[in-house]
C-alpha cells in the first residue's frame, strides 16, 4: 500500500508539473502489459536519462537518479531526440514462456512479472521529469507495445476461420490425454485404435463433422435409395454453404457496423425537395434525426427517438439523477427545403428547498417544451423552453417533454387540427351551441383511478382508444338514480352537440359541422326496479361507445385529406350487482365504467360483392385459409409480378416438360406404357 501511494503521489506531482507548462512526460504514468512501452518528453532539453527498478523488499524508487544507466536487469532504455522532444522506449529483454519439461529459464505461474520502473530525465544533474511504469505481464501471451502494435511469435495459436470451421473442431473429445471411443476426430486416437470403432463414429456436428452433406445435394445420393426424380431436382452446391453454419448462399462474413443516427444524403426525406409531410422525421443540418426522449417501456424513455412532423406529444420519463444531469444545447434544424433553422433556447432555473445527504446533481433537466412553428411543408421557427435545477442523488426524477406544432397562420389561441383535412393525432374539434370550440374527451385516470379525481384528455383523430374509471355508488340510491348518475358521468365526456368535418372547421359556417347522433342511454330493463334485493340493478349504462365515420375526400399536393362524415354515441348496459360478503350494508361500493372510441374508415368505392361460390365454399377462400388452392399456379398467372410474364411462362413450360420426362422414365411411366400396349 505504501508503494502504491508513493506511485500515485509522484504521478500527481509530475502531472501537475506538466500542466503548469514545465517539462514533463506525456503520459507521465503507464500501465504496462506488453514487452515495450513508449512515452515523449516535451518542453525540455534533458541530456541524461536513467532507468531504475523498484526495490523488491521496500518497493521504493530513487528520488534522485541521474546516473545515465540505460540498462538494468531484464530492462533496457532507448532515447531518440528531435528538438525539444525526446522519445523514450523501455524494452523487456527476455521472453516470458510457461515452463515445459525441456526448459528451466521459464515461468512457473502467471502473472510472471510484476515490477515498478522509473525513467528519470535530468538536466545539469537535476531531475527535470519522471516517467512511472507499472509492469504486470502474463506469461505465454502475445506481448504488445504502447503504440497499439502486437508482436507475433512463431508458436502463436492460429484461430481458424469461423465461417467454415468452429473454434472447437472436435466436440466429442471430452477426455484430455486419452482416446475417446467413437470420436474419430480425436487426435489422441492412433490409427490402430480407430480401426476398432471406425465404422461407428459419431456423425454430425457432435462428431466434428460440421459440413455433413444434406439430402438434397447431388453428390450425397449413392443411387441405392435415390428416387426417380432426384437427378432433375437435386442441388449442386459447395459444402461451405452448409445450413449447419447458417450460410446457405455464400461463405462470406460481414462485420456488424455500429448504428448511427446519421443517414445517407440520398435517403433524407424532404431535403432540398418539396419539404416535410406529416409523419416524416425532422432532420438537422448534419443529416441526423432531430430527437427528443419518448417512452418505449414502463416509465423508461429512449433518448434517440425522432420527432415526426406535425405530430404533437407530451410524455413523462423516469430517470436517475446522474442520467439527467445534462442541459441540451442549441441545434440547427433543417427547415425541410434545405434552409438552416437555429433553435432559440430559453433556460429557467427551478428553486428547490431542502438539502441532500450527499452531493446534489446539478443542471438537471426537469422539463423541455418544444414549440415548432410551421407553414405548409416547411419549418419556420423552433423555440425551446428548458426548466432545470438540482436534485438529490437518491431521488428519482420525473422529466417532462412536450412538442407542439403551431401554424404560422394562427392568429388566435385556437389551434386547428388540420388544413383542410384532419391530421392523424390531432384533437377532434367539437362545438357546443352558442359556445366556443371544444373537444371530445376520454378519461385520464390518476391516483386510485376514481372518476371523482380523473382528468380529461382529448380524443385524437385516427387513434382508437379505451379509458375508464371507478365510480363510487351509495347503496342508499335506487336503480333509477344510479342509471341517471352513470349516464351523466359518461355524457360529461361528450358535452358538444356538433363535430367539425374538417380540421379547420369554422364555427360561423354551419356546413363545416356534423351533428352527433345520440342513442338512448337506457335499455329495455331500465323501467324495472329491484326493491327486494339491495345492490342489484339491471340496465345500467356502464359503457360509452363513440363511433366516428371518416373518409378520404380528396388530396392536397398529393396528400389525402380525411374528413369526419358522422359521429354516433351509444351505451352498453349491464346488470350491476354490488360485491358484498353476505349482506349489503349501507355503505359505498364501486362500479367500473368505461368509454371507447372507434374510427371507421369508409372506402371511396363500395367493395366488390362476394360471389355465391365464395359464400358457400369458404374452404377455397384465400383470405380465410392458410392453404389457397386457387393460387397453386400463381407464378404462371398475371398476378405474379416478380419477373416478366413471358419469362415466368417459359420457365413454367420447361418445368412441365421435365416433369413429363421424369414421369415417363419412372416406374409409373413404364406401367402406363405397358397398359397402353395391352389395350
Amino acid at each position: 500500500m505504501v508503494f502504491r501511494n508513493l506511485l500515485w503521489g509522484l504521478l500527481v506531482l509530475s502531472g501537475a508539473r506538466a500542466q503548469n507548462g514545465n517539462p514533463g512526460f506525456q503520459p507521465s504514468f503507464i500501465y504496462m502489459s506488453g514487452s515495450m512501452v513508449t512515452a515523449s518528453l516535451v518542453g525540455s532539453s534533458a541530456n541524461i536519462f536513467s532507468l531504475s527498478v523498484a526495490d523488491n523488499e521496500t518497493g521504493m524508487l530513487p528520488l534522485q537518479d541521474c546516473s545515465g544507466r540505460n540498462r538494468t536487469g531484464d530492462w533496457s532504455l532507448n532515447v531518440t531526440s528531435q528538438g525539444n522532444i525526446s522519445r523514450v522506449t523501455v524494452h523487456l529483454t527476455r521472453h516470458l514462456q510457461l515452463c515445459t519439461p525441456n526448459r528451466t529459464d521459464c515461468c512457473t505461474e502467471a502473472p510472471c512479472l510484476v515490477v515498478a520502473l522509473q525513467v528519470s530525465a535530468c538536466q545539469e544533474s537535476m531531475v527535470a521529469a519522471r516517467l512511472l511504469i507499472q509492469a504486470e505481464i502474463y506469461a505465454n501471451a502475445s506481448l504488445g507495445n504502447g503504440t497499439g502494435k502486437t508482436e507475433t511469435f512463431d508458436n502463436a495459436t492460429v484461430i481458424p476461420n469461423q465461417v467454415f470451421q468452429p473454434l472447437g473442431p472436435c466436440p466429442c473429445n471430452l477426455t484430455a490425454g486419452a482416446c475417446d471411443i467413437r470420436c474419430c476426430c480425436d487426435q489422441e486416437c492412433t490409427p490402430e485404435m480407430k480401426k476398432l470403432f471406425g465404422g461407428s463414429c459419431f456423425t454430425g456436428v457432435f462428431g466434428g463433422d460440421v459440413n455433413p452433406p444434406f439430402d438434397q445435394l447431388c453428390s450425397a445420393q449413392t443411387g441405392i435409395n435415390t428416387p426417380d426424380w432426384f437427378p432433375f431436382l437435386c442441388v449442386q452446391s459447395s459444402l461451405n454453404n452448409t445450413p449447419f453454419l447458417g450460410y446457405f448462399y455464400h461463405g462470406s462474413m460481414t462485420s456488424s457496423e455500429v448504428s448511427s443516427f446519421k443517414i445517407p444524403f440520398q435517403t433524407i426525406p424532404g431535403r432540398f425537395a418539396t419539404g416535410y409531410k406529416q409523419g416524416d422525421p425532422i432532420m438537422t443540418v448534419e443529416n441526423e434525426y432531430f430527437a427528443v426522449p419518448q417512452p418505449f417501456l414502463a416509465g423508461q424513455c429512449a433518448t434517440d427517438a425522432p420527432v415526426a412532423y406535425l405530430q404533437d406529444f407530451a410524455v413523462e420519463c423516469l430517470v436517475a439523477c446522474q442520467e439527467g444531469s445534462r442541459l441540451p444545447p442549441s441545434m440547427v434544424i433543417n427547415s425541410g427545403t434545405g434552409d438552416p433553422i437555429m433553435s432559440h433556447v430559453t433556460y429557467e432555473r427551478k428553486i428547490t428547498n431542502g438539502s441532500c445527504s450527499g452531493s446534489e446533481c446539478k443542471n438537471v433537466t426537469f422539463a423541455e417544451d418544444y414549440t415548432i412553428i410551421w407553414e405548409g411543408r416547411r419549418i419556420i421557427e423552433v423555440n425551446v423552453s428548458i426548466l432545470f435545477g438540482q436534485v438529490c442523488p437518491e431521488d428519482t426524477l420525473r422529466q417532462r417533454f412536450t412538442v407542439n406544432f403551431v401554424s404560422m397562420n394562427a392568429t388566435s389561441p385556437e389551434e386547428f387540427s388540420g388544413n383542410p383535412g384532419y391530421q392523424v393525432g390531432k384533437p377532434i374539434r367539437a362545438l357546443i351551441l352558442n359556445s366556443s370550440v371544444t373537444t371530445l374527451n376520454l378519461w385520464k385516470s390518476g391516483g386510485q383511478s376514481l372518476c371523482m379525481s380523473a382528468s380529461f384528455t382529448p380524443i385524437l383523430f385516427g387513434y382508437d382508444a379505451v379509458s375508464g374509471c371507478i365510480l363510487e355508488v351509495d347503496l342508499q340510491e335506487n336503480c333509477s338514480q344510479l342509471r341517471e348518475n352513470v349516464a351523466n358521468k359518461l355524457n360529461s365526456l361528450v358535452r358538444a352537440s356538433l363535430v367539425g368535418k374538417r380540421g379547420n372547421s369554422n364555427s360561423s359556417i354551419p356546413d363545416d359541422w356534423v351533428e352527433i347522433i345520440r342513442l338512448d342511454a337506457f335499455g329495455p330493463d331500465s323501467n324495472e326496479s329491484v326493491g327486494v334485493v339491495k345492490g342489484l340493478c339491471p340496465g345500467v349504462p356502464a359503457h360509452l361507445n363513440i363511433e366516428i365515420l371518416t373518409a378520404d375526400v380528396g388530396a392536397v399536393e398529393g396528400i389525402p385529406q380525411q374528413e369526419i362524415l358522422g359521429v354516433q354515441i351509444s351505451f352498453s348496459t349491464i346488470t350491476w350487482q354490488a360485491q358484498c360478503p353476505l349482506i349489503c350494508e349501507d355503505r359505498t361500493v364501486s362500479l367500473a365504467i368505461s368509454a371507447a372510441v372507434q374510427f371507421i374508415k369508409i372506402p371511396a368505392q363500395p367493395p366488390v360483392p362476394k360471389t355465391r361460390f365464395q359464400i358457400n365454399y369458404t374452404e377455397f377462400d384465400c383470405q380465410r385459409n392458410d392453404v389457397c388452392w386457387p393460387k397453386l399456379f400463381y407464378p404462371l398467372t398475371r398476378f405474379y409480378t416478380g419477373e416478366p410474364y413471358s419469362h415466368s411462362l417459359a420457365k413454367g413450360l420447361v418445368l412441365v416438360f421435365f416433369i413429363l420426362i421424369a414421369v415417363m422414365l419412372s416406374d409409373l411411366g413404364r406401367r402406363i406404357c405397358e397398359a397402353w400396349n395391352k389395350t
